[in-house]
């Protein structure tokens, strides 16, 4: 499965009606074997934000694709350069209300899994069990050429040590995926660390644009889907396919779909409810009302 950089979509039909209501969310999640699929809108509220929204970081530059990243060491300097930066931002951040109340829901059992686009991994810092980082997760390293992992903490060490005096401000946008903009000035003399074991090119442990989501990762959220009772979708504008198939295969088995989220997403034909409100405030309530 490719993650493809698609930027936007066009929903040529009519609105489909949503609701601030969580009375058919909560009559549902109340079952139980819920799957919960989030994404970038969940942890907006922890100031990390989207790509899409109202103030989306795609309003102002494209995130680079994995094509880019193996072209040249040019590219990667200015990648590495841009995430040293925004690394700052994701690894600050903390679980927001929305988290907290997906991890009391899967403590009520529930949940039967989560599947996360994000890479921030506050899914997992706000205590819920077994997450699935369908993009992977900031908070690794992966070399391309022995494929060793290492901590994202180590990394940053050796960035800063080796660029002592880059110091750069943080921009008022930081991707969800920790990239930021910087001029070519600011990034031209960012020295670029490799692996410490083989010396090879490092690479963050998440999915770029254009580059494929792992098989068996796909086939772990297949199966979650699959053994579900219903889906419920979390601050995703499902404008990716990686993410919007999952949607696509419950309403093919006859599951309920039901959407919290700001806005109309890619996947509301689908859906059985969407309700549009910010994700604090509602799941709140709904941890309120079933737990």
């Amino acid at each position: 499965m490719r993650v493809r950089p698609t930027l936007t979509w066009t929903d040529a039909g009519e609105p489909l009606p949503r609701t601030a209501s969580l009375d058919e969310v909560v009559a549902v999640v109340g079952k139980g074997r819920v799957a919960v699929l989030s994404g970038a809108g969940l942890s907006t509220e922890s100031g990390i934000p989207d790509y899409r929204g109202a103030a989306g970081s795609l309003r102002k530059h494209v995130p680079m694709t994995y094509g880019e990243f193996v072209s040249t060491p040019n590219a990667r300097r200015r990648y590495w350069a841009r995430s040293h930066i925004g690394w700052r931002t994701i690894a600050a951040a903390a679980p927001n209300a929305g988290h907290h109340a997906v991890t009391a829901l899967h403590g009520a059992g529930l949940l039967s899994g989560v599947i996360t686009q994000n890479v921030d991994g506050l899914h997992q810092a706000a205590g819920t069990p077994d997450v699935i980082d369908l993009h992977g997760n900031l908070d690794r390293v992966v070399c391309l050429s022995c494929r060793e992992t290492t901590p994202r903490a180590a990394l940053d060490e050796r960035m800063r040590a080796a660029n002592p005096d880059f110091h750069a401000a943080v921009p008022d946008t930081v991707n969800p995926d920790g990239d930021v903009y910087l001029s070519e000035e600011e990034t031209a003399g960012f020295t670029v660390v490799g692996c410490v074991s083989c010396g090879g090119v490092l690479k963050p442990d998440v999915v770029f644009f254009g580059e494929n989501v792992p098989a068996e990762r796909v086939r772990q959220c297949n199966d979650l889907v699959d053994a579900a009772a219903a889906v419920l979708v979390l601050g995703s504008s499902l404008t990716v396919m990686s993410g919007l198939r999952f949607v696509r295969r419950a309403a093919t088995l006859g599951s309920p779909v039901l959407i919290i989220t700001n806005g109309p997403t890619r996947g509301d034909a689908h859906a059985a409810v969407r309700v549009d409100r910010p994700l604090g405030p509602a799941l709140t309530e709904l941890v309120d009302r079933l737990v």
